[in-house]
């Protein structure tokens, strides 16, 4: 069902449906869309505000509505999709980079709380995946540099060790074994799925 993540009164509609029709849930994937591109100081309270409903609060209400099933189902997993910024700030991203950091935060705190309840918890870090989303971005910035959005693609792409953007089925084929029984043992875990772009160690 369509459902407004930044909005309680969504979230609660589509957990009361799921409910409902499956009689209990045994996996969350919770992801939102991204918040506007800008620099930090470029935003009013409002425009902050939003983005922390959007960002980190539709985390903490789906996973609030979810757990008591969870538990009452002896276990579950729960994966949160947040952003390479959580590692290195991307350039004009402000809004993303601080609230995604900080739901990488949340997850990470949830895991140790829930685990005693056989609940795991991951978040997923994409890198460059070919999506609506990063189409916009790529518009964004081929306006600034003056180059056309084939050309604009082809400079981000060619920053990538695998040299190509990332298709939704390698983002979502990651998510799926994460939430699957075989990665049981993995919890309170961060995992990239960005072709080798993030540089880190960590």
């Amino acid at each position: 069902m369509a459902a407004d993540l930044s909005k309680a009164e969504a979230i609660a509609e589509w957990h009361a449906a799921t409910i409902a029709q499956f009689g209990g849930i045994d996996l969350l994937f919770a992801n939102t869309g991204g918040p506007p591109a800008g620099t930090a100081l470029s935003f009013d309270d409002g425009a902050w505000q939003a983005a922390f409903d959007l960002l980190l609060m539709s985390v903490i209400r789906a996973v609030r509505l979810v757990v008591p099933s969870m538990r009452a189902r002896g276990g579950g997993a729960i994966l949160v999709g947040t952003s390479s910024s959580v590692k290195e700030p991307i350039v004009n991203l402000a809004l993303s980079n601080v609230l995604r950091s900080g739901v990488t935060s949340l997850a990470k705190t949830l895991s140790l709380e829930l685990a005693p309840d056989k609940i795991r918890v991951n978040t997923l870090i994409p890198g460059r995946i070919a999506t609506d989303r990063l189409r916009q971005l790529d518009e964004i910035n081929a306006k600034k540099a003056g180059v056309t959005l084939a050309d604009q693609q082809a400079r981000t792409a060619s920053a990538i060790p695998l040299g190509r953007y990332g298709a939704p089925d390698d983002f979502g084929r990651v998510g799926a074994f994460l939430l699957s029984d075989p990665a049981s043992y993995i919890t309170g875990a961060s995992v990239q799925v960005d072709g080798g772009l993030i540089k880190g160690l960590l």
